[in-house]
């Protein structure tokens, strides 16, 4: 008791808001004392626990991550029950610009009936997670930049396809937590001048891949919205906008 004291301490001491949970969620990730010592350290040093104990809870499912890694977050909840909403039994289902796996494997798992899941992204490192995360659900994982890995196949076939893209401007990225800042890869963060470089060439290529009456969802922030919006408006797309003032989400839906 007193050691585990002592971790709440020293979380406390570096700043960790949650100690008492991360002291606990750090004991039951360590092999034994040495192991719980490196963990720690590696917290206390500014890490970002979910690397530290190697997932991260996401639509109730524990989500392998690790360093170099993108962290899923809470917000994009919000942009998995919109999707799930959209998505009849059976529906192709693609998360493009991955990460993890995150969000596919979300939809996969609230869908009655299953799902054919596809996840792409350009990042080799991230989509190790990835292989392991849709694993479950029978997903499949093409790495290379946006549309370009995706089998011919595909085309015309996506029922719903789910987009978390780099949306922060490239000189807000010294703003962000140094969690984020140091620890997740730039390219998962960095949206370009204005945030929304990734956006306007997802938006620009949907159409082909999109099946009759398929669904474009993206992530992207309130005051960002009517940019996004305007991008997929001009590919061709049918748009509105759901936000959650809760998770402080905003989802643009874009519709074939």
């Amino acid at each position: 008791m007193r050691y585990l004291t002592t971790l709440v301490e020293r979380l406390r001491a570096a700043g960790c808001v949650f100690a008492e949970e991360e002291a606990d969620l750090l004991c039951a990730a360590a092999r034994d004392d040495g192991h719980l010592a490196e963990l720690l350290a590696r917290r206390v040093g500014g890490e970002p626990l979910e690397h530290v104990v190697g997932w991260a809870e996401f639509c109730g499912l524990r989500v392998e991550v690790g360093a170099g890694a993108f962290v899923p977050r809470r917000r994009s909840e919000f942009l998995v029950a919109q999707a799930v909403a959209l998505a009849p039994p059976g529906a192709v289902v693609l998360d493009l610009c991955c990460g993890v796996g995150a969000l596919g494997a979300a939809v996969a798992a609230a869908v009655p009936g299953g799902v054919e899941l596809h996840a792409a992204d350009i990042d080799p490192a991230a989509l190790a997670y990835a292989r392991r995360n849709v694993a479950p659900y029978g997903g499949s994982v093409w790495e290379g930049d946006l549309y370009g890995p995706l089998p011919a196949s595909l085309r015309g076939r996506v029922d719903v396809l789910v987009v978390n893209a780099p949306y922060v401007p490239t000189e807000e990225i010294g703003f962000m937590p140094s969690e984020a800042r140091d620890h997740e890869p730039l390219v998962s963060l960095d949206g370009g001048a204005d945030g929304l470089d990734v956006h306007r060439r997802v938006a620009a290529d949907a159409l082909p891949w999109l099946a009759p009456g398929g669904h474009l969802l993206i992530e992207t922030s309130a005051r960002q919205r009517p940019v996004t919006a305007s991008a997929l408006a001009a590919a061709g797309l049918r748009t509105r906008v759901a936000a959650s003032e809760e998770l402080y989400a905003t989802v643009v839906i874009a519709a074939r």
